[in-house]
């Protein structure tokens, strides 16, 4: 496979450790790509729900890619998120080529980038972090139930639907105006001085110009590997916001077929995994 060389990549929301995560796609976009740095923009392992001991081999091999990365030489920054907040404990460590913090900030040709999960400006996070874990739970139930129903319809010859991608769409339609948390972002970054401001979270890729009376700022929202599958790219100067196109059709042997039973097995572990 010919690697695209860039200058950056930033990924966010990969979730692993969760059934929700396309480790296959996420491993051939990484093969794909040959960047001088690589960002792990939060969210990346799942510590909210990692109680249910589920880490399979198709996501061990997107660890054992990134390790590669940083054999290769190329610089790995992991900026912690609030499902993998248990590492912000270990904020500015570097350990060789990988570096751990809770942001990043870039000069490239006069060029200010702020780059960050994005949770700090999640109102809900703070004041109702309880609330926040139970959607992810359910998020959890919805998604074991997908690909329990995917593995059905597949024998059927009928394409994969994906039931939380269409539940969120449901309650959280996207609207032409930036919404109050990209707003915040937004802001905060103007008041900052940056040009260019990247963060995760929302596992919405958007990239728009954010101006107000005080100046503008460009906003990407680098997207997740749960339902879009996007990055933001740095090459050729300039920011880009890069959708993975997986052409190869997923077997039968790609989803897990829970029995009844290991499903409310599965269902309850995921809800005793809340803490309050």
């Amino acid at each position: 496979m010919e690697q695209r060389k860039i200058e950056i990549a930033v990924i966010s929301d990969l979730h692993l450790a969760t059934h929700a995560c396309k480790a296959k796609q996420l491993l051939k976009y990484l093969k794909s790509i040959s960047p001088k740095t690589l960002v792990l923009n939060g969210d990346i392992i799942d510590s909210w729900r990692f109680l249910r001991n589920y880490f399979p081999k198709s996501q061990l091999k997107v660890v054992r890619q990134i390790i590669k990365m940083l054999e290769k030489g190329i610089k790995v920054i992991y900026i912690s998120g609030n499902h993998d907040e248990f590492l912000r404990r270990f904020n500015n460590i570097e350990i060789g080529k990988l570096s751990i913090t809770d942001q990043l900030v870039l000069d490239i040709d006069g060029n200010r980038t702020w780059i960050l999960h994005g949770d700090v400006f999640d109102h809900i996070i703070h004041r109702a972090k309880w609330l926040a874990k139970i959607g992810s739970a359910f998020y959890g139930l919805l998604t074991i139930l997908n690909k329990t129903i995917n593995a059905s319809i597949k024998i059927l010859g009928f394409n994969e639907v994906l039931l939380y991608k269409k539940f969120k769409t449901k309650i959280l339609t996207q609207k032409e105006k930036p919404s109050r948390f990209e707003v915040s972002v937004c802001k905060t970054a103007i008041n900052k001085k940056f040009d260019t401001v990247i963060c995760g979270h929302t596992h919405y890729p958007t990239e728009r110009l954010f101006t107000s009376i005080y100046g503008s700022v460009r906003y990407i929202n680098c997207g997740d590997w749960v339902e879009h599958l996007s990055a933001a790219e740095f090459s050729d100067n300039q920011w880009r916001l890069y959708y993975f196109n997986n052409t190869d059709e997923e077997t039968i042997d790609d989803f897990e077929i829970l029995e009844p039973t290991n499903f409310y097995k599965q269902a309850l572990n995921d809800l005793l995994s809340v803490n309050f």
